[in-house]
C-alpha cells in the first residue's frame, strides 16, 4: 500500500464530443503504489457552496484508504496526517478538486480527510478500502487551532457543518492508533 498522499491527474482525451478518462485502472494505480483493494464507492452531495465534511477517518481494523475526485462542482480537499511518531503528525496538505480539471486524491489510512464545497450542487465520489464500520468512524475538529487548515472560505459564507461535525476531538485530545511508516506526508502529483 502506498503511505503518500497522491495527487493525481488522470489523463483526458479530448475531440469534438468532448472528453474520455479512465478515473480508476488497476494497472496503473499498482504502477503509482497503490495496490489498495477498493471494496466501497460513496458519494455525497452537497446542495450549498460553503459545505464542510470532515476531518473523518476510520480507525483499526477497520482503516480506510480512499481516493477520492469532485464530479460535480469544486471543493477544496485537505488531508491530515495522524500518524503517531510522524514528522508532518497535524500537519495538512490541500488541493482543489473540480470537475473540470478531473485530479483525484488519494488518501492512505493513516490520514484525516476533509473538504469544503465551493460551489453549490457539488458531488464527491470516493472509493475506499474498507466497509463503513459504526464503531470505527471517527473524527477531528476541522477548525482545530493545532492544526490550523487555511480553509478558502467564500466571502460572507459560514460553513455548513454537520452535528457530528461539529463536536469532533481536538488533536490533543486523540490517542492515535496509527503508527508512522518512515515516510512523511508530502503532496505528491502523478
Amino acid at each position: 500500500m502506498a503511505s503518500q498522499v497522491l495527487l493525481i491527474k488522470p489523463k483526458r482525451f479530448v475531440d469534438d464530443r468532448g472528453w474520455f478518462c479512465e478515473p480508476y485502472n488497476k494497472n496503473r494505480f499498482k504502477d503509482l503504489g497503490i495496490a489498495d483493494d477498493f471494496v466501497q464507492d460513496n458519494q455525497s452531495l452537497s446542495v450549498r457552496a460553503g459545505t464542510l465534511r470532515g476531518l473523518h477517518f476510520q480507525t483499526p481494523p477497520h482503516q480506510q484508504g480512499k481516493l477520492v475526485r469532485c464530479v460535480t462542482g469544486k471543493i477544496f480537499d485537505v488531508v491530515v496526517d495522524i500518524r503517531r511518531g510522524s514528522p508532518t503528525y497535524g500537519q495538512w496538505v490541500g488541493a482543489e478538486l473540480n470537475a473540470e480539471n478531473g485530479y483525484q486524491l488519494y488518501v492512505p489510512a493513516g490520514y484525516a480527510h476533509g473538504f469544503l464545497t465551493l460551489e453549490e450542487s457539488t458531488e464527491v465520489m470516493y472509493k475506499v478500502t474498507d466497509f463503513y464500520a459504526p464503531k470505527n468512524d471517527a473524527g477531528l475538529q476541522w477548525n482545530d487551532p493545532q492544526i490550523n487548515i487555511r480553509w478558502p472560505f467564500l466571502e460572507g459564507v459560514e460553513p455548513l457543518l454537520s452535528p457530528k461535525d461539529q463536536a469532533q476531538a481536538l488533536l490533543a485530545d486523540f490517542d492515535s492508533p496509527f503508527l508512522y511508516d518512515g515516510v512523511p506526508m508530502s503532496l505528491v502529483e502523478v
